[in-house]
């Protein structure tokens, strides 16, 4: 199973009302089909309540393993059901990473 599976199945423990994980590794500098960089998006009602940092640590704690070892990075965007709809469903672009063309 690829890593990007496996965080999309752990990622269902918070019962997502929208999730969207993209593998964003070809925007950096590491060989070709590496799954080490990703951008997840969570809409959950498990966030209400819960400040960013607090969402995030959710995030650590589900994905420990991988964040142990493959992962190098996350950018999380995590939202509850009524911030999601107030943002038009929308997440933020990805910035170009600076390392790419190292």
């Amino acid at each position: 199973m690829s890593i990007q599976a496996v965080i999309e199945e752990k990622l269902q423990a918070l019962e997502p009302t929208f999730v969207a994980v993209e593998n964003e590794s070809h925007r950096h500098a590491v060989p070709a089909n590496s799954e080490t960089h990703f951008k997840v998006t969570v809409v959950s009602g498990h966030f209400q309540g819960l400040m960013p940092v607090k969402r995030h640590q959710r995030l650590y704690a589900l994905l420990a393993d991988e964040l142990a070892g493959p992962v190098h990075a996350l950018a999380l965007h995590l939202y509850t059901p009524q911030e999601w709809a107030a943002r038009g469903e929308a997440r933020p672009d990805s910035p170009n990473c600076r390392g790419a063309g190292a």
